[in-house]
């Protein structure tokens, strides 16, 4: 089957499990991805989307709300997006992942927040050791599932950095039949890595992932680097990636903007 072309798409393998995610990478003003799908119906006239957004470590609701504000207008109309923060309060020292501290700081009124720790002694996280402790998952899982069951319904879920693991982690427990985590019609992961540590990489890795996916990740990320992002795509049957040339951020300037709008089309009703 011939490859979609965008402006600089590629096509990659899987990792083993018998599926090749589509690889899209926008450098140039030149938008092709219209392309790929064409459905009937305009999306505005139906009702927006709901999505639960989950947030990156060291992050409040209201800095994740301000973070996202761009996506948010972008999606306007199409998807109401209700962020979500960490259970667990962490100190400013903290940097998100354990990559020093965010060069965008929450407002001081909020207080950062995290989803879980990987060390016993510390309020910290790093996304690329193999912790110690999953300190306070269990706790954050709750807090998904308590979101969930008195927030929703929700059609998707998008995570950010720690919470786009957070939220792969929920959909492999769902798909296993976890009750507290049902199924969403798509997930949006964006710097997401497989989660480390008490089997939890091994709950994804164990077999491929069946809902729709769409994973957006900056070629020049420092803090989860690229090749993280695509092992989680990875575990995803038929899986779109969506690279960009930036770094740790939610991008939505015009070529990713015809992309999440693209791939929200599919669940117009």
């Amino acid at each position: 089957m011939a490859t979609p072309t965008l402006s600089e798409a590629r096509l990659q393998g899987g990792a083993g499990i018998g599926f090749r995610p589509l690889m899209f990478n926008f450098r140039s003003g030149k938008d092709r991805f219209r392309s790929l799908w064409r459905l009937p119906g305009i999306m505005a006239t139906s009702q927006p989307l709901r999505v639960l957004c989950l947030a990156g470590f060291r992050q409040s609701e209201r800095g994740f709300r301000e973070k996202t504000g761009a996506l948010r207008k972008v999606l306007r109309g199409r998807a109401e997006l209700v962020c979500l923060s960490g259970p667990h309060p962490v100190a400013d020292a903290a940097g998100p992942e354990g990559a020093g501290p965010d060069p965008g700081p929450c407002p001081p009124e909020e207080q950062p927040r995290g989803w879980w720790f990987s060390k016993q002694e510390a309020d910290v996280f790093s996304a690329l050791e193999e912790p110690t402790v999953c300190r306070g998952l269990e706790e954050a899982l709750g807090t998904v599932a308590q979101a969930l069951s008195k927030l929703g319904p929700f059609d998707g879920i998008l995570g950010f950095s720690q919470g786009a693991a957070l939220a792969a982690l929920v959909c492999a427990l769902g798909q296993a039949g976890d009750p507290r985590f049902p199924l969403p019609r798509f997930i949006i992961l964006v710097s997401g890595f497989c989660p480390r540590g008490l089997g939890l990489k091994e709950a994804i890795l164990q077999g491929p992932l069946s809902l729709p996916s769409l994973h957006v990740f900056g070629d020049t990320d420092r803090v989860i680097p690229s090749q993280e992002s695509m092992q989680l795509c990875s575990r995803f049957a038929g899986a779109i990636a969506l690279t960009h040339s930036g770094g740790h951020f939610i991008p939505a300037a015009a070529p990713q903007r015809q992309a999440y709008l693209q791939f929200l089309d599919q669940f117009a009703e």
